[in-house]
């Protein structure tokens, strides 16, 4: 393990010399891959530090489907061809279960200390290979690579917290109500965990479940998105080489369908962890009912941004921007539903139309870029469906509202004002560049469109007025509040939804309870 750490360390260095214009090495893994001059120079560096893995983890042991199908990982921005990975069904997916099943007891029975200094090292190595990671995640999911690295601590977070909550988790004396009883609470993990994770943040979502899970004894099978394999396989390698033992980590990709009805089915699995649509949330949650599996659930958002008269412009300005724009408005908590009072509303539309102009759109490897494409042609059917219907029913265009001219699934940042309550954009989240504007007259009215939704994920709030501040975040049915501030999201704090956005929280101490069960034990003739 030494050496062939040495051995990619190595490598590493040799990346940051190899320039965008370097001839593509045919490695064997990638040797008939079509990419990009740039795209080329990356997955050479990422293929030579032995990151860049197109095979199934299982037991510790990269392996192929045993049909040797493949399934093709496109780069967004070119659409072209990064590489093919395993394409996985049932028979992989439950050899990965009973992996992680066998095991589960030497990895629970090890000290939290032994599993905190596991964890420790895997985020060390993660750090170390942080921009090889976000050229990673730039190249399969399209976001900038600023964004894209700034990703890879933000995951990373996740590691270093649960590496330390490993070490807390706490039982309970209890007073006993005999004089020879003694009663006392047990903190013990679940079991194997079945881990579904998204596209849209192909490394965070997996550490905010994958690492509070391991903390607490838990082993574990990563089903990544079909779209993003690359970076799950990248971040399950480094967990290899940080020493966290073979079966404790486990990833297969492919089938979704499969997969997902292996670890629904399976009586080893014991919780299913999940982050995306609400529709496909609550068929797990329907499907985990027959082995009455503990569910956590990270679902669908309708985020509103409330803009209060009394709000300093320059301050809401800026978070609407983040909240709304970041990976290209793809996020669950992105500001979907722009609600702005009437006294601000022209002006504060002016100011942010002058914000979104400076975005730059483009290739995310490109210097300034700010907005990389959307995932796939239906996320941009989609977008394009959603800005139709809000001109069709009245809105208008302020900036954007089409196609971008590179091309691919570029759409342009767009605001569109007029907008109402029965307009698609307004009930359902848009996943995308598009900012729709709506006014509102009181703050009575505010939190009632705020509220007229079945989702409740985040919501963010501008005022400067602090009694205001108080009472409105208190009236919003939403998990998170950010008040004054568009990106909430830290390690430290719970992430979470109200209503049909999901079940259970992330992140922080409260994120550990999701992967824990509590046993009550008595003991009795202790007199």
């Amino acid at each position: 393990m030494a050496t062939t750490l040495m051995m990619a360390r190595a490598s590493r260095m040799a990346c940051f010399r190899v320039s965008a214009t370097s001839v593509y090495r045919a490695l064997s893994p990638l040797s008939s891959c079509q990419i990009s001059t740039q795209a080329e120079s990356v997955a050479d560096c990422l293929n030579t530090s032995g990151l860049l893995r197109n095979q199934g983890l299982i037991g510790g042991k990269w392996m192929d489907a045993h049909d040797r199908k493949t399934l093709k990982v496109d780069n967004p921005a070119t659409g072209q061809t990064i590489t093919n990975v395993s394409y996985m069904g049932t028979r992989e997916a439950s050899e990965a279960i009973s992996s992680a099943y066998d095991a589960l007891p030497s990895w629970s029975k090890l000290t939290a200390t032994e599993r905190s200094k596991c964890l420790r090292k895997w985020y060390d190595l993660i750090i170390e290979y942080k921009e090889e990671l976000g050229k990673l995640i730039t190249l399969e999911q399209g976001k900038p690579l600023k964004e894209a690295i700034g990703e890879v601590v933000y995951g990373a977070g996740f590691i270093e917290f649960f590496a330390e909550e490993a070490k807390r988790v706490y039982g309970d004396i209890i007073p006993a109500t005999l004089s020879d009883r003694r009663l006392f609470v047990l903190k013990q993990p679940v079991g194997v965990v079945g881990a579904i994770t998204p596209w849209n943040f192909p490394l965070a979502m997996i550490t905010r479940k994958a690492t509070p899970a391991l903390a607490s004894g838990c082993t574990i099978v990563i089903k990544p998105s079909e779209y993003t394999p690359l970076t799950a396989l990248a971040a399950a390698e480094l967990s290899l080489r940080a020493g966290i033992p073979p079966g404790v980590v486990n990833v297969v990709m492919g089938n979704a369908a499969e997969i997902g009805e292996a670890l629904m089915t399976s009586t080893k699995v014991r919780k299913i962890t999940f982050t995306g649509s609400t529709a496909v949330g609550k068929k797990l949650m329907a499907d985990a009912a027959g082995t009455v599996k503990k569910v956590s659930l990270e679902l669908g958002g309708n985020a509103p941004c409330i803009v209060f008269d009394d709000a300093d412009l320059d301050v809401a300005v800026k978070g609407t921007l983040a909240a709304k724009f970041r990976n290209s408005g793809q996020t669950c908590v992105c500001a979907n539903r722009v609600l702005v009072q009437e006294g601000i509303y022209e002006k504060f539309a002016n100011a942010l139309a002058k914000a979104v102009q400076s975005l730059q759109v483009g290739d995310g490897f490109s210097e300034g870029v700010t907005q990389g494409p959307l995932i796939n042609d239906a996320a941009l059917h989609k977008v394009e469906s959603f800005v139709q219907d809000a001109i069709s029913k009245g809105a208008k265009v302020l900036l954007g509202g089409k196609r971008h001219k590179l091309g691919m699934t570029f759409y342009e940042p767009t605001i569109i004002t007029d907008v109402k309550s029965e307009m698609l954009i307004s009930r359902e989240e848009v996943f995308g560049p598009v900012a729709p504007i709506q006014p509102f007259k009181t703050e009575e009215d505010a939190i009632r469109l705020a509220n007229d939704t079945n989702a409740g994920l985040a919501a963010y709030i501008f005022t400067s007025n602090i009694q205001r501040s108080w009472r409105v975040s208190e009236a919003l049915e939403y998990g998170i509040v950010g008040v004054n501030e568009g990106l909430v999201s830290t390690e430290v704090a719970p992430f979470g939804g109200f209503k049909q956005s999901g079940l259970g929280r992330e992140g922080s101490k409260y994120g550990m309870d999701e992967y824990l069960e509590v046993k009550y034990v008595c003991m009795g003739n202790m007199s």
